[in-house]
């Protein structure tokens, strides 16, 4: 078994595709929309990490709405299971068949349209297959601002963005993937389609239905087009590394960032040295921007839609004057700001290469945590100290989005030490970390969502009334648990 997958493997639908039902789905998405083939089919059943690999019948590429309408509807009265997916980046896999999966892998990459961009309302309405990057992109070319950004966003779709409800390192001023939507298009289990993709602020009638659908990971139905918000784009941007004194130093430096920027803080990234050091040893092109080695950094970024005006300080003058003064009161240590595009790039890609380079170096653990803000530094002591107690030569490196109270608290194996042998401490030191969190008022996943990695975290943590709600609603929109089954929630 994968090292990845619950001890307990959830009962799901098996009911296998027939030659009858291959030649339906052939007959509506065509040849390019169905593989079949076991070599064409493995990205597709295998997670970006490479530790989750399933199995499926198929995998079927629907290039509109109606044909992922005809096929859910086939899928629905036959009893098929349907795994969603779009770009496969997650880290839960959430979007990963289980090995007894014998329905199919819809993958919306080939929706992947633009279908306007209203940039006097500030809208942009989209299918679920477009890559994260390319609606920043055309977003930038209207001269607006989509804030959505994660390290995956070259290769991530809005749709799975959504329907994990992604995070990503503009949290702090615009809010989660939830945040920046208007309206949705759903195609639901029985093969109905949901239009409620209506861009409007304010739509007080009745239940908002389109939160059901963001974070539900695919089970409850599949998102395929979506009005995202704009904002205006960015004219004066400023970019800093500091070194600092602790993640305690972090918390108050935020905190004072608010006001010094005027309320301009749009990112606020802490990174152990550890860290900063795992991305240089295995990311080509990356340099430290502060050749000192310091146990803690931040990545600190203030953005304002006004241009500079001549004669008036910038966001370079008021980091500078800000500096300065968190210099002298020993908050931070060193710092640089960076001068060219480049420079802030590199200090960018820094921070977003984090999973690409715990991949490389081998086995790890990481865990996907928010708290207070304020406790951020409480549970860092605590939780380095209830790691390093069950496994003491286990490699700390934490991380995280420090302004909106998300840490990654990631770790890799001790040298030389395989996966094998690092999972049988990994009962004891989920159990240490999320105890934790529990008992700190904080999430056991702030942003990567639970797929079916943390499927026994959620039942463990979350409370029965809780559970049953979820339950309630996922056995209302899908009683057949066709969609997704095995993920989230054990039925």
């Amino acid at each position: 078994m994968p090292a990845s997958v619950p001890s307990s493997i959830p009962t799901i639908p098996t009911v296998p595709l027939t030659a009858e039902m291959r030649d339906s789905l052939r007959a509506i998405v065509g040849e390019k929309g169905l593989i079949e083939d076991e070599h064409g089919k493995q990205p597709f059943v295998t997670d970006w990490r490479g530790l989750t690999v399933g199995r499926a019948g198929a995998v079927v590429r629907p290039a509109s709405t109606e044909e992922v309408s005809d096929v859910v509807r086939l899928c629905h009265e036959h009893g098929i299971a349907i795994v969603p997916q779009g770009g496969n980046t997650g880290l839960m896999a959430g979007a990963t068949p289980w090995p007894s999966h014998t329905g199919i892998v819809l993958s919306l990459g080939r929706m992947n349209r633009v279908l306007g961009v209203d940039a006097v309302g500030y809208t942009m309405t989209v299918e679920a297959g477009c890559v994260l990057q390319t609606l920043q992109e055309i977003a930038a070319d209207h001269d607006r601002f989509l804030p959505l950004s994660l390290g995956a966003q070259g290769s991530c779709m809005i749709g799975g963005n959504l329907s994990t409800n992604a995070g990503g390192v503009q949290v702090l001023r615009y809010g989660n993937a939830r945040n920046l939507v208007l309206g949705l298009e759903v195609v639901l289990a029985n093969g109905e389609v949901w239009d409620g993709l209506r861009a409007l602020k304010k739509d007080n009638t009745g239940y908002d239905l389109k939160h059901l659908f963001m974070g539900a990971e695919g089970t409850l139905g599949i998102i395929t087009k979506a009005v995202l918000k704009l904002w205006p784009a960015p004219k004066d941007v400023c970019t800093a590394w500091l070194a600092i004194r602790d993640p305690q130093a972090a918390v108050e430096i935020l905190s004072e960032a608010h006001a010094a920027s005027e309320d301009n803080v749009g990112s606020c990234e802490i990174l152990s040295r550890a860290a900063v050091d795992l991305v240089l040893r295995h990311i080509p092109g990356t340099q430290d921007p502060i050749k000192a080695d310091m146990p803690w950094y931040l990545l600190l970024e203030w953005a304002s839609s006004r241009p500079r005006q001549d004669g008036a300080d910038g966001m370079s003058e008021k980091m500078e004057q800000f500096l300065e003064g968190q210099l002298e009161a020993g908050r931070v240590l060193d710092a640089v700001i960076a001068q060219t595009v480049s420079q802030s790039r590199n200090m960018w890609r820094i921070r977003e290469s984090m999973a690409e380079a715990h991949r490389a170096e081998g086995p790890g653990l990481s865990f996907d945590v928010s708290v207070a803000i304020s406790k951020i530094p409480e549970f860092i002591d605590k939780g380095l100290k209830a790691v390093l107690d069950i496994l003491p030569t286990i490699r700390p490196y934490p991380l995280g989005h420090i302004g909106d109270g998300n840490l990654h608290f990631s770790f890799m194996g001790p040298k030389g030490m395989d996966q094998q042998t690092l999972t049988q401490y990994k009962a004891a030191i989920t159990r240490a970390v999320n105890d934790l969190v529990t008992s700190m008022g904080g999430s056991i996943s702030a942003e990567h969502g639970i797929g079916m990695d943390k499927l026994d975290e959620l039942s463990h943590y979350r409370s029965k009334t809780e559970l049953d709600i979820m339950r309630t609603i996922k056995r209302a929109l899908d009683p057949q648990n066709i969609m997704n089954p095995g993920k989230v929630l054990r039925l």
